[in-house]
């Protein structure tokens, strides 16, 4: 028995270590009578959570969207310290890719005390489809100072690839994002695993954004396929304002995971709080404790919806369908008088 003991010992111990080089959490298997669940050199940054509903990593080694869904699917959310990949099936949608990521750079900045600067590196084809992000934008939609956003124009894939991998190294960033297009063959496992471990050691976070790529095998953790959602109207005092645009909307969809099921959720993200928030099939917006529009200083009653409203009284104006004579036709096509 005592042999036995001490061989089902060493392969548990076998086994934690093959999990610490694959960069899994070395608990995902059940652990024998009495024996210590985490090794002593196990650091916080080296747990991830690769079995559904196990919670056993530190609480800030996840990035939180905001979405209870989307966050509960992912065990938590995003896992900081890797790499994660989000997809775009078309070029058209590299905007929804790129204010996705921007998102997450916002929520990420929220949290730091140090507001450290993020680089962007992309080749100059990647540019010149989907441009650069807008510098007011960027400040009124996320809070990020257009200083604090730095780029990286590369003129081959295989620089940029190197870029990314000395930058995802350093802690003085808080975040690198690496925007590919299509399905180039440098960007393979080997290319991936190496992102992936640089971010692991530093522990910040690397975002692969892929423009009309096909979902290929990579090192990453989680991969996000993104598209367009329709916006809800906004919502004021008296109700949902017709044919307004409210806040940017996100269909997400799980595409891959180590700790999620394959699921799809619709995302809007909230300027003001910088946060997101889970839109739900079939369910109205949850009521805002705060108006959205304020109300007027004087009357009670909230402005009429719009509509065909003029701005002065139509005194003296002809009734709608009436056609003026003959002689004011003539009289309008005569020059005007100089002086």
């Amino acid at each position: 028995m005592a042999t036995s003991a001490v061989a089902r010992e060493t392969v548990f111990a076998l086994r934690r270590q093959i999990a610490k080089i694959e960069g899994t959490l070395p608990e995902r298997l059940e652990a024998p009578a009495g024996a210590a669940p985490v090794d002593a050199d196990v650091t916080p940054r080296d747990l991830t959570i690769v079995r559904r509903g196990l919670a056993v990593a530190p609480p800030d080694a996840f990035l939180r969207t905001g979405a209870e869904g989307l966050d509960t699917a992912l065990s938590g959310g995003l896992p900081k310290a890797a790499l994660s990949e989000f997809h775009g099936a078309a070029t058209r949608d590299a905007g929804v890719v790129a204010g996705f990521a921007l998102s997450l750079v916002s929520l990420i900045l929220k949290q730091e005390p140090p507001r450290l600067p993020v680089l962007w590196i992309g080749t100059a084809e990647v540019f010149r489809e989907a441009g650069f992000p807008y510098a007011r934008g960027l400040h009124g939609l996320f809070g990020i100072e257009p200083e604090q956003l730095l780029f990286s124009e590369a003129p081959r894939l295989l620089d940029g690839l190197w870029v990314a991998e000395e930058a995802a190294r350093m802690t003085a960033l808080a975040a690198v994002i690496l925007e590919i297009r299509g399905s180039p063959q440098r960007l393979d496992l080997t290319a991936t695993r190496r992102l992936h471990a640089r971010a692991q050691s530093a522990g910040r976070p690397v975002f692969l954004l892929r423009q009309a790529g096909e979902a290929e095998p990579t090192a990453a953790s989680v991969r996000l396929v993104l598209s367009a959602a329709p916006s809800a109207p906004r919502q004021t005092l008296a109700g949902p304002l017709a044919g307004s645009i409210g806040r940017p909307a996100f269909t997400v969809s799980i595409g891959k995971s180590r700790t999620a099921l394959p699921g799809q959720f619709t995302l809007e993200w909230n300027p003001d709080e910088r946060n997101f928030e889970e839109r739900r099939a079939g369910e109205e917006r949850a009521a805002n404790p705060v108006p959205v529009v304020s109300a007027p200083r004087r009357g009670k009653d909230p402005a009429a919806a719009s509509g065909a409203v003029l701005a002065f009284a139509a005194v003296g104006s002809p009734a709608p369908g009436d056609q003026p004579s003959p002689g004011e036709r003539a009289a309008h096509r005569r020059p005007r008088r100089a002086g």
